[in-house]
């Protein structure tokens, strides 16, 4: 029993060890991290769109050779201005940008970094191709079939013994509207990435929502609308505004804007379901949600305090805050 215990305490210092980064390779990632966070500067703001993506490249080459240090993964990158997410059981990261030919044309970028047990890189690289696709929303896909957004939330679930990572993100789409994305990640048996899958449910009739069968959903709006869609973890809920035509045209999506209300998606049974009131038979208050009170009550009828409440706040707001 006693030799046993040795091995079990002998096996945890070395796995302890495999996953930390030592002060060596520590420095070096610093120094490397120092070397390209300008590059991912000027991926944003260079003024010319050739020099946008010369720094693009370089900054990808960088960030891989990085990531080639062992153990790489426990370094957060702290100063590089791109979105960097850690699941929340750890198991991976993901990181995403994007860059701009002109108010026409966006080009997201991302690579998964997954933990590995000897700390060497196991990478995905994901390719964005939604400018070859003419329905973004119609099939799940692999890294090299990614259809690009910028993640800033992960949210895990499972079902039947299988886990899921509900990504959230943002798309600046084109010169007259953004996009919102939920995208449900998996693993297939090899370890390998799948984005997309048969995970929504909601009603049929709505046009301002992608029409059914999706992978993916999509909330595409007028530009600049400030349409917001987080999960909040006191609802166990993905709460998005509920959109609305500006011009009585629903099918136009660069018309689309908030209406006052929110809708939503509970996972259940595998499912995201769909909640057209996702705060019903709770009671509301601000300080226990990131999300604002509904303007509207139960009839449909705007409260007016309400309504300079929230449009006060969101002139105190950053852009960051409006996901």
């Amino acid at each position: 029993m006693k030799q046993f215990l040795i091995v079990i305490l002998l096996f945890a210092s070395f796995s302890a060890k495999s996953q930390t980064i030592s002060e060596a390779n520590s420095k070096r990632l610093q120094k490397m991290e120092d070397s390209i966070k300008s590059f991912a500067t000027d991926i944003v703001t260079a003024d010319e769109w050739i020099d946008r993506f010369r720094a693009d490249s370089f900054f990808t080459r960088g960030l891989v050779r990085a990531l080639l240090i062992p153990n790489s993964f426990y370094y957060n990158f702290d100063s590089l201005p791109i979105s960097k997410l850690l699941a929340p059981d750890s198991s991976f990261k993901i990181f995403t940008w994007q860059v701009m030919k002109d108010f026409s044309y966006y080009r997201q970028r991302g690579a998964i970094q997954m933990r590995t047990e000897d700390g060497s890189l196991k990478l995905f690289p994901l390719f964005d191709i939604s400018d070859f696709t003419s329905y973004p929303n119609d099939s799940t896909r692999d890294n090299r079939h990614w259809i690009g957004a910028i993640y800033y939330k992960i949210i895990l679930k499972s079902f039947n013994n299988k886990k899921y990572y509900t990504l959230l993100g943002s798309d600046e789409n084109d010169e007259k509207s953004n996009k919102k994305w939920i995208e449900v990640l998996s693993f297939d048996a090899g370890g390998n990435p799948q984005f997309g899958g048969k995970f929504f449910s909601y009603p049929l009739n709505d046009v301002t929502k992608p029409k059914q069968p999706v992978a993916r959903f999509c909330l595409e709006y007028k530009k600049d609308a400030g349409v917001r869609m987080n999960y909040d973890q006191r609802y166990d809920a993905i709460i998005f505004d509920h959109l609305t035509s500006e011009g009585d045209d629903p099918n136009n999506k660069y018309s689309l804007i908030p209406y006052g209300d929110y809708e939503g998606f509970r996972w259940v049974n595998g499912l995201w379901k769909f909640l057209s009131n996702p705060f019903a038979n709770v009671i509301f208050d601000d300080k226990q949600s990131a999300f604002p009170a509904p303007i509207l009550d139960e009839k449909g009828k705007v409260n007016e305090k309400k309504l300079l409440e929230q449009s006060k706040k969101n002139m105190q707001k950053s852009p960051k805050d409006q996901y």
